[in-house]
C-alpha cells in the first residue's frame, strides 16, 4: 500500500535526524533503528485503520446505492393512479385511495395517487404532470371515454403503460383492465329487487341508472335488464320510468327520481337504483312523500348499509375493493417489470379484446350485512352509530 511505504519513509527520516543529534555514533544508529521499527509499528496501525475506514466507506456506498435502487422499486419505476371524484361515491377516497396506498407500499413501488374531482380538464392536467414526473405506468378511473382516450394516447406516446381501473375506456390504449364483473353487479341488483318485491305483482318499478358516459353504468343496466326480463315479459314488473343520471350526481339523481315518481302518479313499488348514492337520493324523495319502498344499491357504503339495516333500502352490492386495488397494483408491478399482468378474463373495448383482471361481487341484504364488517371493508364503529347500534346488534354485528 503506497500510504504505508510513504509513512515509513517519513518516520525513518525523522528518526535518523533525531539520532544524528546525539554524541555517540553507535548509539545514534541503534536509536535510529529502534525509531524506525517503532515508526513502522505506528504506520501499520494507522494503515490498518485507514484500510478499514476505506472498506467501510465502500460498503456504505454500496448500501446507499442498493437503498436507492430499492427506493426506485423492485419493479423499477413509478406508477400514477387517478381517481374520478369524491362525490358520486364514498368509495374512492374512503376505500380505494388507502387500499391502493397500502398495496403500493407492500409491493415497494412509488405511487402517486390523485383525484380529478369530476373535472375532465383537471384529470388531463394531473395526467400531464404525472407523465412529466416520470411515471412508467398510469392507472385511471375515467370520467368518460373520449377524455380518457386523449390522456391515454399522450401517455402511450411517452412510453407509459396503461391500466383502466374500475371503468373501461372504449377505444382506448390501455394494456389491461382491472375491475369487477359489472354485468353481474346489475344482475344482482335486478334479482335483489325481485326478491324484495316478494309477491307484489304487477310491481311498478322506477329504474335510476348511472352516468350515460360511464361504460360501467351501461353494464350495470345490461345486467339489471337481463335479471328482470322474464318478469317484465310476464307482466310481473312494469317499468314506470327509466333514466340515467349525468355524472352519477346524487343531487341530480334526486331531482330526476322525483320527476319520474310524479309522472308515475306516485304509484311505485320499487326502485332499481344503480348505487347507494342514487338509492339514498331516491329514499330522501320517498320519505317526503311518506313512502318506504324497496330500493337497490351498490358499493356497500356505511350509509347504504345503514339504510339496509333500517329497511329503507332493500339491498346493496358489495364489491371488495381490496381485491380490485391489489389486482391493479399487481398489474402495475408487472408492467413496470416488462411482464404480462395476471388476468382471468377478456373484455372488448369496442375495437379489440383486452386482458381483464376480474374481481367478484356479493349481494348484501339485512341478514348478511355482517359479512361486510367481518371482511374489514366497513368498521363496526363507522356503521353502528346512534340509532343504528341496536340494529347492528340485532343483525349479529
Amino acid at each position: 500500500m503506497k500510504l504505508k511505504k510513504s509513512m515509513v519513509a517519513v518516520f525513518a527520516a525523522t528518526a535518523l535526524f533525531a539520532a544524528a543529534c546525539g554524541s555517540d555514533a553507535t548509539n545514534t544508529v541503534d536509536a535510529a533503528t529502534e525509531a524506525v521499527d517503532s515508526a513502522a509499528e505506528v504506520v501499520d496501525t494507522v494503515a490498518e485503520a485507514v484500510e478499514e475506514a476505506v472498506t467501510e466507506t465502500t460498503v456504505a456506498g454500496a448500501a446507499t446505492e442498493t437503498t436507492a435502487a430499492a427506493a426506485e422499486g423492485a419493479a423499477g419505476g413509478k406508477a400514477g393512479f387517478i381517481l374520478p371524484d369524491s362525490k358520486s361515491s364514498a368509495r374512492w377516497e374512503a376505500f380505494d385511495r388507502p387500499l391502493i396506498t397500502a398495496a403500493c407500499a407492500a409491493a415497494a413501488i412509488e405511487c402517486d395517487i390523485q383525484n380529478a374531482e369530476g373535472d375532465k380538464a383537471k384529470m388531463a392536467t394531473i395526467a400531464d404532470g404525472m407523465i412529466a414526473s416520470g411515471i412508467k405506468v398510469l392507472a385511471l378511473v375515467n370520467l368518460d371515454s373520449p377524455s380518457a382516450v386523449a390522456i391515454q394516447e399522450k401517455a402511450a406516446a411517452a412510453g407509459v403503460k396503461l391500466i383502466d381501473y374500475d371503468r373501461l375506456t372504449l377505444g382506448g390504449k390501455t394494456d389491461v383492465y382491472v375491475s369487477f364483473d359489472n354485468v353481474a353487479v346489475g344482475k344482482a341488483q335486478g334479482e335483489g329487487l325481485i326478491k324484495c318485491l316478494g309477491d307484489k305483482k304487477p310491481a311498478q318499478v322506477i329504474q335510476l341508472s348511472g352516468s350515460p358516459t360511464d361504460n360501467n353504468a351501461t353494464l350495470f343496466k345490461q345486467g339489471q335488464d337481463e335479471a328482470i326480463k322474464a318478469a317484465v315479459d310476464a307482466g310481473d314488473i312494469v317499468i314506470a320510468g327509466s333514466e340515467a343520471v349525468p355524472d352519477w350526481d346524487n343531487v341530480k339523481g334526486g331531482t330526476i327520481f322525483e320527476q319520474l315518481l310524479t309522472k308515475a302518479g306516485g304509484k311505485v313499488d320499487g326502485v332499481l337504483a344503480a348505487n347507494d348514492g342514487l338509492s339514498l337520493a331516491a329514499q330522501a324523495v320517498l320519505a317526503k312523500q311518506g313512502l318506504t319502498l324497496p330500493t337497490t344499491g351498490q358499493d356497500a357504503t356505511p350509509d347504504g348499509l345503514a339504510a339496509v339495516l333500517k329497511g329503507t333500502q332493500c339491498m346493496t352490492v358489495y364489491k371488495p375493493v381490496k381485491a380490485e386495488a391489489d389486482a391493479a397494483v399487481a398489474a402495475a408491478v408487472a408492467l413496470l417489470k416488462g411482464e404480462t399482468p395476471a388476468t382471468n378474463a377478456t373484455i372488448n373495448d369496442g375495437a379489440r379484446d383486452l386482458p381483464y383482471a376480474q374481481a367478484q361481487i356479493q349481494s348484501i341484504f339485512k341478514d348478511n350485512v355482517k359479512d361486510v364488517v367481518a371482511d374489514g371493508f366497513v368498521t363496526k364503529e363507522d356503521l353502528c352509530k346512534g340509532d343504528i347500534a341496536a340494529l347492528c346488534t340485532a343483525a349479529g354485528i
